[in-house]
């Protein structure tokens, strides 16, 4: 009779002791955001959902000030939900070039078109709801809650994350899922009444933005005074500079590409990128061949470029016009650019038109890209 073996018990990690909190944690951050917290950008204090959900999807990775007037033309472009849902998917990227991390304005179209078809308009109010809808994740949930409805919900951000670090002496990189949990927890453990959900929130935020900073924390500098100081561990044990922990270092990924800007009559064709991958969706110069790990794969020769470019009609001239770098969050870019004159062009398919080059402006492009035009061409046509 053969034995067979016992299936060894999964050990389970065993949760993580909570430094000790203070009882005072929100009193303080609510009595230091009514007197010195932002009280006036554009989206506060309007009880408007669809005006906090984008704030906070433009916020996600990105300053205040980069913001600011972008949030101001895409509410004067899409002043409601409905607006949003109801645009070509070509000028909600339009609006967002410039801004980066482009799912985000994918996401953010299609979460309005399943807000009006599915919820009548309405964002709803439950942020485990708010969280099954494209590019919602749980903190960004329970901002638009807090501060449309006033739901009791807890708000974990890169902010708050370094806050949370500094002030009860966390350790580890907060992007480990020990971490991040052991700080969900306090988030949870800290919240206020809630009656006191939407200043404490916005608190969390403004101390994280402008006082307990990455590079120049106030209470290194004395700039500002933070509600926090008398009980931040990092500053009693002088870690401040070094709490939170950092990513752990990995090489930057190398790759490579040969761009071609083809011209015919002052126009410039572009091509729409596939959905998923780099710049998902947007205009961008056609590439020859791939985006290639292999660097010496790259830039193809003049002869490969001009096979590639008859597809697109009759090559004329064909010149290489320089190289490009730029660094993605995961990788760096290197980008050959090569200049091809057609004679004449060929019928496309609709991803890919011809574009003059006094319009370029109203196309959504991607950073990079308009930066290689900009080397291309003379700076006063783009």
């Amino acid at each position: 009779m053969t034995a067979i073996p016992r299936r060894t018990r999964r050990t389970e990690r065993p949760t993580p002791v909570l430094p000790t909190l203070p009882d005072d944690f929100a009193v303080r951050v609510i009595a230091w955001q009514q007197r010195y917290g932002r009280h006036h950008l554009p989206w506060q204090n309007t009880g408007d959902a669809y005006r906090t959900w984008l704030s906070e999807i433009m916020l996600q990775q990105t300053q205040v000030s980069a913001v600011l007037g972008y949030y101001a033309r895409f509410i004067e472009r899409f002043p409601t939900v409905q607006a949003l849902a109801a645009a070509p998917a070509d000028d909600v990227m339009a609006a967002w070039a410039g801004l980066g991390y482009y799912t985000r304005a994918r996401n953010l179209h299609r979460c309005a078109q399943i807000v009006v078809a599915e919820h009548g308009g309405v964002f709803p109010r439950d942020p485990d709801v708010l969280t099954t809808l494209p590019g919602i994740g749980r903190s960004t949930a329970a901002a638009i809650a807090a501060f449309s409805y006033g739901v009791r919900a807890a708000i974990l951000d890169g902010n708050v994350k370094r806050v949370f670090a500094r002030a009860f002496g966390i350790d580890g990189f907060p992007g480990d899922k020990p971490v991040e949990e052991t700080m969900w927890r306090i988030a949870e453990a800290v919240l206020p009444p809630a009656g006191g959900i939407q200043p404490y929130t916005q608190g969390l935020m403004d101390l994280g933005a402008t006082v307990c900073t990455r590079g120049r924390p106030a209470c290194l500098t004395g700039e500002r005074a933070c509600p926090l100081e008398s009980l931040c561990e990092a500053r009693r044990t002088d870690r401040v500079m070094e709490l939170p922990l950092p990513r752990p270092r990995k090489a930057v990924p190398e790759r490579a590409a040969t761009v071609m800007m083809a011209l015919h009559d002052h126009a410039v064709l572009l091509h729409r990128r596939p959905q998923r991958g780099i710049w998902g969706g947007l205009w961008s110069l056609p590439l020859v061949g791939d985006m290639d790990d292999a660097l010496n794969a790259h830039p193809k020769d003049a002869a490969t470029v001009r096979d590639a470019a008859q597809t697109y009609g009759t090559v004329g001239a064909v010149e290489p016009a320089g190289e490009l770098t730029h660094t993605f969050t995961h990788f760096r870019l290197h980008m050959h650019l090569l200049r091809v004159d057609m004679t004449e062009p060929a019928a496309l398919e609709d991803d890919w038109r011809w574009v003059s080059l006094t319009q370029l402006g109203t196309v959504g492009l991607p950073a990079p890209v308009k930066l290689a035009l900009e080397t291309l061409l003379q700076p006063s046509l783009v």
